[in-house]
């Protein structure tokens, strides 16, 4: 197989090297293009352009594969559970008894939020966005954990264990803050004897003197919807958690930059826009059929959302598997959800019409999530922070990547610049 490539500019030929990826995956190295030539590579939003070397995750959009350090996906979601797969993502294996018990108790014991910190989180207007509090509050971690993030590779990752199960689970214990300070309820402090999904349903819905204890189906349910979100490849909060992190920033910094990018309604906020267009819907009286006709005609207002993927050209694996088991959920909760089967008649649709076959418009993961958080009682203002919580562990994986690159380098794309050449001043008293 080839191991060069070569680029013809006018008369004269670049030899570029060819990166071959461990699944066969091809990137033609441009890295000494500018160099040589004076020209450098566009690809306007990255599309085409690989920014890494990773080991973590593995997706092949084409043919609708994601594997997390070789385990597909699907396996995962039978077989293991969030704190496991979590576990896998950033270390790279999976873990032995001991290293799961080490690794449970590391979180378990850095879920409380300091009495300081609380005060940080009071001082939001209780109308504030959820993923701009989340993001405040883990961008002021370096502040109390100053030992942890010294802003120099070499010494974060001697504390790298503390700092990962600080950062994953107390992220999730601020989700679990914002929900009850902006609903004008008193803090619940977590239990070291829960699991990690069980802790967070009790931080959330407990009350004064009486736990919530979740029935079996509620809490598989979140763990799996954490768990197909653990990691996702260079998307763009994650790409953002590298770029920030090329600095030398610190691992809490680098994840707080990448909880903004996640904000946006392009990327975290796509399953609120999913149940928006449910409810939508469903308060026309519509069961989805006249909604699908309005789509294809090329209505903006009925775009149909939760379809389609920046990567994916097939299913999206984890739509298929948290599909599933949205039935099997709202069927065990006794929830006869009106939007879960608009949803069901939108994918059927769909699936059959060649309209959006051939544009290869299949469910993506947004699709469903929204309909089993709503069933587990999570207001649709606070699904974008769930995505945080799950997330973590990719930002968590990538962010040591970065750092532990000795070859490492500051990410710096460069730009076509399209302005103005270059002009004189002129003084105001001269201006027309």
């Amino acid at each position: 197989m080839a191991t060069t490539a070569s680029l013809k500019i006018d008369d004269k030929e670049y030899p570029l090297p060819v990166i071959i990826g461990t699944e066969g995956e091809k990137a033609v190295d441009t890295r000494a293009l500018r160099t040589a030539s004076g020209y450098v590579s566009f690809d306007q939003g990255y599309g085409n352009t690989g920014s890494c070397e990773s080991q973590i995750t593995y997706l092949d959009g084409d043919n609708g594969i994601l594997r997390h350090r070789g385990y597909p996906i699907e396996q995962l979601a039978h077989f293991s559970d969030f704190v496991e797969t979590a576990y896998l993502v950033i270390y790279g294996e999976l873990p032995n008894p001991a290293q799961r018990k080490e690794f449970g108790l590391n979180l378990r014991k850095n879920a409380v939020i300091e009495t300081q910190m609380q005060k940080i989180l009071e001082g939001f207007p209780t109308s504030a966005s959820p993923m701009a509090m989340l993001s405040a509050m883990v961008s002021a971690l370096p502040a109390y954990y100053p030992h942890l993030a010294t802003n120099n590779f070499e010494q974060d990752l001697k504390h790298f264990d503390s700092a990962a199960a600080i950062a994953m689970s107390k992220i999730r214990t601020i989700v679990a803050m914002i929900y009850r300070y902006q609903k004008g309820l008193p803090f619940v402090f977590p239990k070291q004897e829960l699991p990690f999904c069980e802790n967070f349903l009790h931080m959330l819905f407990s009350e004064p003197y009486q736990d919530y204890v979740p029935v079996p189906e509620v809490a598989k349910a979140l763990n799996l919807v954490l768990l197909l979100h653990a990691d996702h490849e260079q998307n763009c909060s994650t790409s953002t958690v590298r770029m920030v992190g090329s600095s030398a920033s610190n691992l809490f910094t680098s994840i707080s930059a990448g909880i903004c990018a996640l904000a946006g309604p392009l990327h975290g906020g796509a399953n609120v826009a999913v149940m928006q267009m449910l409810q939508s819907i469903h308060d026309e009286g519509d069961d989805g059929s006249r909604f699908i006709a309005a789509a294809k005609s090329g209505s903006k207002s009925n775009r149909l959302m939760g379809f389609g993927h920046a990567v994916y050209r097939n299913f999206d694996p984890r739509a298929k598997i948290i599909g599933e088991a949205c039935d099997t959920v709202l069927t065990r909760l006794g929830i006869d959800d009106p939007l879960l089967k608009i949803a069901k008649n939108l994918e059927q649709a769909a699936l059959k019409d060649d309209y959006f076959v051939s544009r290869r418009l299949y469910p993506n993961v947004d699709f469903y999530s929204g309909i089993i958080m709503r069933a587990i009682g999570i207001p649709m203002n606070m699904f974008t922070t769930m995505f945080a919580i799950g997330r973590a562990p990719g930002y968590i994986a990538n962010w040591r990547e970065v750092a532990a690159n000795p070859k490492g380098r500051i990410y710096r794309p460069r730009q076509i610049y399209m302005g103005a050449v270059k002009r004189d001043y002129v003084p105001m008293a001269q201006r027309a």
